[in-house]
């Protein structure tokens, strides 16, 4: 049985929306942050009129949640200079641009107020940004690697192996087969309780693969609160790149 996606896109009431023809029951549709983008995922045969018509029924709610994208804060572009506000694991900072001889760099929190960014006078922007990604990147490595074999005992899935990388549109992805979680660099900014939600989303998927009605049972036997977590997370400050 053929199990990938076939993607195409139709114009509904002057909205574009992705369809993806999956080994689904249902058709499930879903606008995603963070630019409020309408996917809806159907059985590989249905006709395109009866997706057109489930699609137009629920216009007024696609609307709705594309507004809500569309009103989130946002950051502005970042140039790494002092002053500028900074987030790390849910929380604010000023960063602090502070001249250093090692060429390397480095980020470190000073008062729970400031991140103080060590670098070189000549740094360019591109560098600073370098290494402050550098720096998020390791800070969510350590995160995840603290909070993954708790879920996964719990659970009673295993991965293989999991990595962190840049993402559009996705907090995470899981490749079932492989049993490979890849994680959002983004959430190294955001607080440690959403961060403990993809993983879990992630996990649950090594369970079942769709978004379906197990799917949801399965969410809310091992994180209750997993719909509150699911909202604050989509609901916390976009960085520029994400959404430009």
């Amino acid at each position: 049985m053929n199990t990938k996606a076939i993607a195409s896109e139709m114009i509904v009431g002057s909205l574009q929306i992705a369809v993806m023809r999956k080994p689904v029951k249902n058709l499930h549709l879903n606008v995603l942050p963070p630019h409020g983008q309408v996917r809806v995922s159907v059985p590989p045969t249905m006709h395109e009129e009866a997706v057109r018509t489930f699609v137009a029924s629920k216009l007024p709610w696609i609307r709705r949640q594309i507004t809500k994208f569309q009103s989130q804060a946002r950051e502005t572009k970042r140039s790494y200079i002092s002053g500028e506000s900074h987030y790390f694991q849910g929380k604010r900072y000023l960063l602090r641009v502070v001249e250093s001889e090692n060429k390397k760099g480095k980020v470190e929190i000073k008062n729970k107020r400031y991140l103080d960014l060590h670098v070189p006078a000549t740094a360019s922007v591109s560098k600073k940004e370098k290494i402050m990604e550098d720096w998020y990147r390791a800070e969510l490595k350590k995160q995840v690697t603290n909070i993954l074999p708790k879920w996964e005992q719990k659970i009673g899935e295993q991965t293989n192996e999991w990595h962190i990388r840049r993402m559009k549109t996705k907090w995470g992805t899981c490749n079932v087969q492989a049993k490979r979680i890849w994680l959002n660099l983004e959430l190294a900014k955001k607080p440690a309780h959403c961060v403990e939600y993809i993983l879990v989303h992630e996990l649950v998927h090594l369970l079942e693969r769709s978004h379906n009605e197990r799917f949801v049972r399965l969410m809310s036997q091992y994180m209750p609160d997993w719909k509150t977590r699911q909202q604050e997370l989509n609901n916390f400050v976009l960085s520029y790149d994400t959404w430009e």
